[in-house]
């Protein structure tokens, strides 16, 4: 299966840098960030708060000055730099992280360009660019990184490392409405075989293609399987995968 290489591209204007550490270990569950570049007026006293964040997580810095008075320059020459990098063959998938709809129709193109697009935004990033993306994360969803804590012992050549637990969500950002359950009850008739059994692994696809900003964690449950039981209408049966590995292959239907 080949490798799929992203070209991560920020709005520095419309993210909070605080999360840019989570940002980029989910962007790494769907690919390897190949590119990464953030793009603003490093002049302006609000995006100081970067520096340190981009040292660290080897995030190209793009200046853009704004030439006009309530003028965000910085979208143009993203969207100009993305261009470039969709005809130089570098990457097959780009990751916008912004919450402004200004890149819908950037979005879009790289789409019909037969590429795979992540938009990661706050939530209230508005729906067109949303739909525009493959897949749409919202940041008030990722957990905080884990650490290491390195302690020294009486033994100066002795240290003690461990980990810091992530913290939990603690409030869901979306509630597990009729629209919702309508939306996985559907997906399930669409798949369902000849005795009514869909395959969970197959469910969460499609509803992703569906919905591309539906994600379990914005109900406050980690995987589909949770939420799932969580709604309680479905019976669900887990099979034995016949490898050489205990794999539970999860299948569910309309109760």
């Amino acid at each position: 299966m080949q490798e799929l290489k992203l070209a991560v591209l920020i709005d520095a204007d419309n993210v909070p840098y605080a999360k840019v550490r989570e940002m980029l270990q989910e962007i790494s569950k769907n690919g390897t960030p190949t590119i990464k570049r953030i793009y603003g007026d490093w002049t302006k006293p609000h995006l100081t708060g970067w520096k340190n964040v981009l040292l660290e997580n080897a995030i190209t810095p793009i200046q853009q000055y704004n030439y006009t008075v309530g003028k965000n320059s910085s979208d143009s020459a993203m969207i100009i730099d993305a261009m470039d990098i969709l005809y130089s063959d570098k990457v097959n998938g780009f990751c916008i992280v912004s919450s402004d709809s200004d890149f819908t129709r950037l979005a879009t193109r790289v789409r019909e360009a037969g590429m795979l697009v992540i938009g990661l935004g706050e939530k209230k990033t508005p729906q067109p660019f949303i739909a525009a993306c493959n897949k749409f994360i919202y940041i008030e969803i990722l957990d905080e990184v884990e650490e290491l804590e390195i302690h020294p012992t009486t033994d100066s050549t002795d240290k003690v490392v461990t980990k810091t637990k992530k913290r939990t969500l603690e409030k869901a950002i979306d509630k597990v409405d009729r629209n919702t359950v309508k939306l996985i009850v559907n997906s399930v008739d669409d798949l369902a075989d000849d005795t009514g059994w869909t395959f969970l692994g197959s469910l969460g696809s499609l509803i992703s293609k569906k919905k591309p900003d539906f994600d379990p964690r914005n109900y406050g449950f980690s995987k589909l399987y949770e939420l799932i039981k969580h709604i309680g209408k479905f019976e669900i049966d887990e099979r034995d995968s016949g490898g050489f590995k205990q794999v539970k292959h999860i299948y569910l239907r309309k109760i």
